[in-house]
């Protein structure tokens, strides 16, 4: 497991925004990313609570509380369905989730190896299991995915914060 937090500016230029299956890029007005965070995790059970437990932490960090209830249910709902992505493989390949924050909105977007698009899933009423992702369309201002240059998929959904985040100790903006 490894995560850090830095000023977006030293992130990859593939981390964005925009709307479903696209990459998210400069073009849909979110403004620059201030802070970053990344963690990298193995397709573990505990993979969930952990990333889970990351944000949360960040989120407190940024001074994002007001947003950090949905935010932290979207984490749970994005890594689940990217735990269970990566798990499908033949081989062992880490899931990492990607939290970026500008001036209004916080971005998170969480990357497995897996190609196939994420797809909403018909379940019952009394059914535990198939609506992450109607529960991340609910809870998010917009989100989609798109695929990386590298292979797999990352998931994005993004949320209006309506304030600025707050930089940690010693990060640059």
């Amino acid at each position: 497991m490894s995560g850090s937090i830095s000023a977006a500016s030293s992130y990859p230029a593939r981390l964005g925004h925009a709307w479903q299956s696209a990459n998210p890029g400069d073009s849909a007005g979110f403004g620059h990313w201030r802070l970053a965070s990344r963690l990298e995790l193995g397709p573990l059970l505990s993979a969930v609570p952990c990333a889970r437990l990351h944000a949360k932490h960040i989120f407190r960090e940024w001074n994002l509380a007001h947003v950090a209830e949905d935010a932290e249910l979207i984490v749970s709902e994005l890594m689940s369905n990217a735990l269970k992505a990566a798990r499908s493989l033949p081989d062992i390949q880490p899931v990492t989730l990607y939290l970026q924050a500008s001036d209004e909105y916080l971005m998170i977007q969480v990357q497995d190896a897996l190609s196939a698009a994420p797809a909403p899933r018909p379940h019952a009423i009394d059914a535990e299991t198939g609506r992450g992702l109607e529960i991340v369309a609910l809870l998010s201002d917009r989100w989609g995915f798109y695929h990386p240059a590298g292979g797999g998929k990352v998931v994005w959904a993004v949320l209006v914060t309506g304030t600025a985040p707050s930089a940690p100790r010693g990060a640059r903006t």
